[in-house]
């Protein structure tokens, strides 16, 4: 088959490499679309120690499972394989799962390639009114919605009052607004400095979207979808006391919080990993119902042409809060 294969520090190869070998229990399926995330981005640049190259790299992916009878079934992918069995995933936080894997990362190549081997229990049946671009963006949207059912419980179960701010309009923090307005709230604002992708996402999807954040009013939630020391900082600063912050992003792993302030003004800080099976299937059947949004935000590149799709993200040349790479 062909794949998408990460050579080295921003170096990637479209080349052909062994079809996957299916284990028991699992489905062989033909990736139709398959986003870069900013984890990709991540190990691309070299800035990743879990992902070695060589690596098909790619883990939000929707397809069709191939020899499925005389009927297509088309699917999207939860990328995180767990055991079912230890005290997380049997208390239903098998995104905490100790043993838990995930496509893109060894042992388990990733999904930027033609055919890609998934446990059935991972996969998620898709309705055929939904285009496999938008069930591939389960994976990105799922992780906002489970930040956002954190931050509902920990709110005591009530949004529809609640002014969130999300830092950063990436499919991470796009996804987590739509998933706030989807969950009982429409006042949530967007903050993202790149002018192209604000004017993306105020065009398509009808959210407030700031290049900065001001002063209307300070949020009870803020939500960091970027995650480096200068979105904590803002998120420590504009949170109002009692409030909560979310943290999402990966971006860099020290600095920026205002521990001090949090401490004093009684600010909760909640690190939000992934999401649950149940979440995954919560997001699928939003898509699949419209609450969602039209997810017209999407640009659609071929698999073959992927290097220079993790070149324009690099340099800001990207409108799209998501590129989805398709294999044909």
């Amino acid at each position: 088959m062909k794949a998408l294969v990460y050579t080295g520090d921003k170096t990637m190869e479209f080349r052909t490499v062994d079809d996957p070998r299916p284990a028991a229990g699992e489905a062989l399926i033909r990736v139709r679309a398959s986003g870069i995330c900013g984890s990709d981005m991540h190990a691309w640049a070299g800035h990743d120690e879990r992902r070695p190259a060589p690596l098909v790299l790619g883990h939000e992916a929707a397809g069709e499972i191939v020899g499925f009878g005389g009927a297509v079934r088309r699917v999207t992918v939860n990328p995180l394989v767990t055991c079912g069995k230890c005290e997380a995933c049997v208390a239903g936080r098998d995104n905490l799962c100790a043993s838990r894997q995930i496509i893109s990362m060894p042992p388990r190549e990733g999904a930027f390639a033609e055919l890609l081997a998934m446990p059935e229990g991972n996969l998620v049946n898709v309705p055929d009114h939904v285009s496999l671009e938008s069930a591939a963006l389960c994976e990105p949207l799922a992780c906002g919605w489970h930040a956002v059912r954190l931050a509902k419980a920990t709110l005591g179960g009530d949004l529809a009052e609640v002014r969130c701010l999300v830092l950063g309009g990436g499919a991470i923090g796009l996804g987590a607004a739509l998933a706030f307005r989807a969950q009982g709230s429409s006042r949530v604002t967007i903050v993202e400095p790149n002018s192209s992708r604000r004017n993306r996402i105020i065009e398509t999807e009808d959210i407030k979207c700031l290049a900065a954040a001001n002063d209307d009013g300070a949020p009870d939630l803020v939500i960091d979808a970027v995650g480096i020391a200068a979105t904590r900082a803002s998120a420590s600063k504009l949170v109002q006391p009692g409030g909560l912050i979310m943290h999402i992003g990966l971006g860099a792993a020290e600095g920026g919080l205002d521990v001090r302030r949090m401490t004093l003004q009684e600010i909760t800080f909640i690190g939000t990993y992934t999401y649950t099976m149940a979440d995954f299937q919560a997001t699928a059947d939003a898509i699949f119902t419209g609450k969602l949004g039209k997810l017209s935000w999407i640009e659609k590149r071929p698999l073959k042409k992927g290097a220079q799709a993790f070149d324009d993200i690099s340099t800001g040349q990207c409108a799209a809060p998501k590129i989805i790479l398709q294999p044909v």
